[in-house]
């Protein structure tokens, strides 16, 4: 199958690529770069002996997005291009609704324009809010306690309205959990731009000597010891759920659609100092840390059912937290400036 990947380049999407290719896919990136580097496409390319097309441009740009489809041939999308840090999208609200909102609406009308009706969504377990129950199934109320989550739940709400009006779409929204650890290789892993925004790249920078201390934000919550609890996932299996999700919609009826929502998680939550122990096991790394005021928008605890995704996808999460902090240690310190080292 041809499938144009969105924000290919990034974390996830590099992941997810390698996986489509090692699987026989042709795939086609769409990317900025605004918070990536082309050099994990490089190492993906190494890494499976195949090529990927490769197109440079924003997301929000309709005459882009329209070649880009047409060129890769595209049967499908897999789209990752959007802003993504809860702290920043508070910060900067306008900014995360015109990337992540404006660009989805216009990859929407592109794929329409070119007859591309199959899109795999990633969106993100914030779309839940502040969780009136654990775990959370799909059928959890719905809302956002930060902008960043909004923008995911009006693209979500976005695609069933497009779903309501036509029925041939083919949807599989993908409610991420907290993705981390990196390729078995170590040549392609989690490298964020600045400061890191989330918990394990800036556990593993200050293992690897880049930070002096993690910042823990909120020692006070409703759980085990006072930190925030996370249901974190190997970007492996994430990348993995994202071809059982591709391999779900080929499989409706010719003309058929489909819209599904699905969560990608382990089910089992860890908290931010449980994250620290098992890091520093992995890499033999004290981890120093200061605890600092909660974050506006964060949440005490956050953990998936994930029953849908193995009865409707066949998939289920198999690598195990030492395997994350081991697999995110191994990339660390064999890349430890990350692309640009």
């Amino acid at each position: 199958m041809n499938i144009l990947v969105t924000g290919g380049a990034g974390y996830i999407g590099s992941h997810t690529c390698l996986e489509l290719l090692s699987a026989g896919h042709a795939v086609t990136v769409l990317d900025n770069y605004s918070n990536s580097k082309p050099e994990s496409l490089n190492r993906v390319e190494r890494l499976t002996g195949k090529t990927i097309r490769r197109i440079e441009g924003d997301i929000r740009d309709g005459a882009v997005l329209r070649r880009a489809l047409t060129e890769s041939g595209a049967e499908a999308v897999i789209h990752f291009a959007g802003l993504k840090a809860v702290g920043e999208s508070v910060q900067l609200p306008l900014q995360y609704y015109d990337n992540n909102v404006v660009g989805t609406l216009r990859l929407l009308e592109a794929m329409q324009a070119c007859g591309v009706k199959t899109l795999v969504f990633s969106s993100s377990a914030t779309v839940y809010g502040d969780p009136q129950r654990l775990p959370l199934t799909e059928d959890h109320p719905l809302s956002a306690t930060n902008p960043y989550g909004r923008t995911k739940l009006v693209i979500e709400d976005m695609l069933r309205d497009a779903f309501a009006g036509d029925a041939s779409w083919r949807f599989g929204i993908l409610r991420y959990f907290n993705p981390v650890g990196a390729h078995a290789s170590g040549q392609i892993g989690e490298d964020p731009q600045g400061v890191p925004n989330n918990l394990l790249p800036f556990v593993a920078q200050v293992a690897v000597g880049r930070r002096e201390f993690l910042n823990v934000w909120g020692n006070d919550y409703d759980t085990p010891d006072g930190t925030g609890v996370r249901d974190y996932i190997h970007v492996v299996d994430l990348a993995l759920g994202h071809l059982r999700t591709l391999e779900a919609l080929s499989k409706a009826p010719a003309g058929q659609g489909q819209c599904m929502a699905i969560n990608l998680g382990t089910g089992v939550g860890y908290s931010v100092l449980d994250m620290v122990k098992a890091f520093e096991a992995a890499s033999g790394k004290p981890i120093a840390y200061q605890i600092q005021a909660r974050r506006p928008g964060d949440i005490a605890a956050c953990y998936a059912d994930p029953t849908t995704a193995k009865e409707v996808l066949g998939w289920q999460a198999t690598r195990d937290l030492q395997t994350m902090c081991a697999d995110a240690w191994n990339w660390q310190r064999n890349n430890p400036l990350g692309y640009g080292g």
